[in-house]
């Protein structure tokens, strides 16, 4: 397959580096996929799993994260202490309350 690339226009030549962007990805996808399927096959054979052997489990779920504060004036809202502060945590701390007051 032989491209002049002097002839092509800019457009064209753009064109045919987003084709070839693309072709790398996939090539490289499936390459990956080709090695990983080898890998738990040999696993398999061998009596194990692939995630047991690399100590990875695909899918990791994670539970829920259990409430360690409350709004005092809406108990049902909560916050687990985990990510950004809520408004009203914010709120009951600039208003003077420490954190362990609005501990569940």
């Amino acid at each position: 397959m032989d491209i002049n690339l002097n002839e092509l226009s800019l457009k064209e030549l753009k064109d045919l580096q987003s084709q070839v962007a693309k072709a790398i990805n996939g090539y490289e996808d499936r390459r990956k996929k080709e090695a990983l399927a080898e890998l738990e096959e040999k696993a398999r054979a061998m009596g194990f799993s692939l995630a047991e052997l690399t100590g990875v489990s695909s899918g990791r779920k994670r539970s829920p994260a259990v409430a360690k504060y409350a709004n005092p004036d809406d108990p049902s809202d909560t916050w687990s202490g985990r990510g950004r502060k809520p408004r009203w945590f914010e709120a009951a701390l600039q208003a003077g309350k420490k954190a362990e007051d609005l501990a569940l």
